[in-house]
């Protein structure tokens, strides 16, 4: 697949979860798309009482044509997904796993 595509991909599945917002009133839900950098969040910020909450729940890059899952912290995985929307396993790497550890999973090594 072209990269454009994946763009398209990633932003899509990003923009439905932001626009689902957060479960918890008072955090709010943020989709950061960088399509010239091609890297995309999905950041938590806000308050729960007197704690502030921020954090990012999903990480994507995309680098040398590939899909980069850098983080997720989704109940359902975004590689599950990615796959269903027709990203070959080959375009996908799971960054979060060491170099070392991706040779063992059935994603691309890098």
């Amino acid at each position: 697949m072209a990269v454009e595509k994946y763009r398209q991909i990633i932003q899509q599945l990003i923009l439905e979860r932001a626009n689902r917002g957060s479960s918890q009133e008072g955090i709010e839900t943020q989709a950061i798309l960088d399509a010239e950098r091609d890297r995309y969040l999905l950041l938590h910020t806000g308050w729960r009482g007197n704690r502030r909450t921020h954090g990012c729940s999903l990480h994507l890059d995309i680098k040398d044509g590939k899909i980069w899952i850098q983080h997720d912290g989704t109940e359902v995985g975004i590689a599950t997904q990615l796959l269903e929307l027709g990203v070959p396993k080959e375009d996908i790497v799971l960054a979060f796993h060491s170099p070392y550890m991706r040779q063992f999973t059935e994603f691309a090594i890098n």
